[in-house]
């Protein structure tokens, strides 16, 4: 958290003002005068240095940039979408539309086949339903981790491919 206008109680400070011009070792008052008479807020950048360093600006957008910085990295998580070897067309569809948004937001998509009862002889159904999703998937993605039998379950992981840059 930055100090800011009346916040700042050292004096003297290293001033910048708000084009970035070093105005030098100026007492407190007279920057904060400063940044007044420019509509603009005076903002302690760099607290630990001495003199302390403070920059005229404006707090509210410098506040606003940060947090917008602070938001754009996606932080990739491993989403799971359930299954059946004996889905119908229109319920793989659907749930290969909500896989598809999971890859296009960056997340890995764990597939997971459950099989019930006599359906565990049948594991060609499930390998056969999950050739048809990465295939109709395309080219967005990657076979993270092949299909792997797990008792009663079989997992996939996919995962976004990488977007070649044209």
């Amino acid at each position: 958290m930055h100090r800011c206008n009346e916040q700042i109680r050292i004096s003297p400070v290293r001033l910048i003002d708000h084009n970035n011009n070093q105005m030098g070792i100026v007492p407190t008052d007279e920057a904060r005068r400063m940044a007044v008479e420019a509509g603009l807020d005076l903002v302690e950048v760099a607290p630990t240095e001495r003199p302390p360093v403070c920059r005229i600006m404006d707090y509210g957008k410098f506040k606003y940039a940060q947090k917008k910085k602070k938001q754009k990295h996606h932080e990739q998580k491993l989403k799971e979408v359930r299954l059946h070897p004996k889905i119908s067309d229109h319920d793989r569809d659907r749930l290969m539309g909500r896989t598809a948004e999971f890859i296009e937001k960056g997340d890995k998509v764990q597939l997971t086949m459950i099989f019930r009862g006599r359906e565990r002889f049948h594991q060609d159904l499930g390998q056969s339903v999950f050739n048809t999703i990465v295939q109709k998937l395309g080219e967005n993605v990657k076979v993270e981790r092949p299909v792997r039998n797990e008792g009663r379950r079989m997992t996939m992981v996919l995962a976004p491919a990488k977007k070649v840059v044209k």
